[in-house]
């Protein structure tokens, strides 16, 4: 359930710190706690923004986990859904992959802290199916969580396999790319993705992923 008070007021915006197809994010200061708070509005309006609204909402709201991104409070203002989230200081694994690189050590970490994360995740049958170093979050105090959920999809008894094409070309798994039925795996083919990213300092060429898909 969404809070009904009205969050402008409890809420005071401090920058925008990114945007995609969906909607934008934001830093804010939360005058109740005196904390910063990362604020995602989603444009109801665009299409399947609800479908992803929902996702994200029904992963977050519920499933608590130190390897996931802390759901604080949502609302709807206008034509808008805001997710209240903790504020993940540190930025992206890309920011940190593009600006300072990586040691040895430091890859090793992350990929501890994002198969934890995975691990919870699969273990509730929920398939992430974006795990990307945009969406890999870090605090200054080394803290690594997985983030946006929109794109994910929640397994069950009766269907434990999705085939549909979703999530970003680079990082997709053979199966996605081919529509074939496929289930948690393909999270670990996107972070082993994420793991040359780590390495090379960006994303494989795209040449070179074909190459390894045709193979």
């Amino acid at each position: 359930m969404v809070s009904v008070e009205d969050p402008l007021q409890k809420y005071i915006e401090l920058e925008n710190i990114g945007s995609g197809a969906f909607g934008a994010v934001c830093r804010a200061f939360d005058t109740a706690t005196g904390m910063e708070v990362a604020i995602k509005k989603i444009n109801l309006q665009r299409p399947r923004s609800k479908v992803l609204t929902l996702n994200e909402f029904e992963v977050l709201s519920t499933k608590k986990n130190s390897n996931i991104v802390n759901y604080l409070d949502s609302y709807i203002v206008e034509e808008e859904f805001w997710l209240v989230m903790e504020y993940m200081d540190g930025g992206t694994l890309e920011d940190v992959i593009s600006k300072a690189g990586m040691c040895e050590g430091q890859m090793a970490a992350v990929s501890r802290e994002c198969l934890q994360g995975l691990y919870f995740l699969h273990s509730h049958r929920v398939i992430h199916r974006d795990i990307k170093s945009s969406n890999i979050l870090i605090r200054a105090d080394g803290s690594v969580k997985l983030g946006d959920f929109g794109l994910c999809a929640q397994l069950s008894v009766e269907r434990c396999y999705r085939s549909s094409v979703t999530g970003t070309p680079w990082w997709m798994a053979p199966e996605v790319v081919t529509r074939q039925p496929y289930g948690p795996k393909v999270d670990i083919w996107s972070l082993g993705i994420v793991g040359l990213e780590m390495i090379e300092g960006e994303v494989l060429k795209k040449m070179k992923l074909l190459q390894w898909l045709n193979t």
